[in-house]
């Protein structure tokens, strides 16, 4: 995959194939094509001190999700419910869209 260039989408079902969170599912929030990163719920969450501020007169503690490569994802078909691997494709009408590899179905949100 060239740099810059993505098969994930916000809101789309990824799994986690390597990493300490190696099985587990989210929803991604969001995407940085550009570093070939995305952030998703849930997924490797760090621990961000934060200092005390006008605002926020005590310093915490706060937990917050941190961004995994793509690499490390796995985008899950809402139609066979299995990871797999995505194909890009022009309908008819000239759209390009995403269709799962195993069932054919395409993968583009409603």
């Amino acid at each position: 995959m060239a740099k810059g260039m993505t098969y994930l989408k916000k809101d789309d079902q990824v799994e986690v194939t390597a990493g300490k969170d190696k099985g587990r599912v989210g929803k991604v929030l969001q995407v940085f094509p550009d570093k070939e990163r995305a952030l998703v719920e849930r997924i490797n969450m760090i621990k961000r001190h934060t200092k005390p501020t006008e605002m926020n007169q005590q310093g915490q503690i706060v937990n917050r999700e941190a961004t995994i490569h793509v690499s490390n994802l796995q985008l899950i078909c809402p139609e066979c419910t299995k990871t797999g691997k995505v194909g890009k494709k022009f309908l008819e009408d000239g759209t390009k869209v995403r269709f799962c590899k195993s069932c054919g179905e395409s993968i583009e949100s409603k």
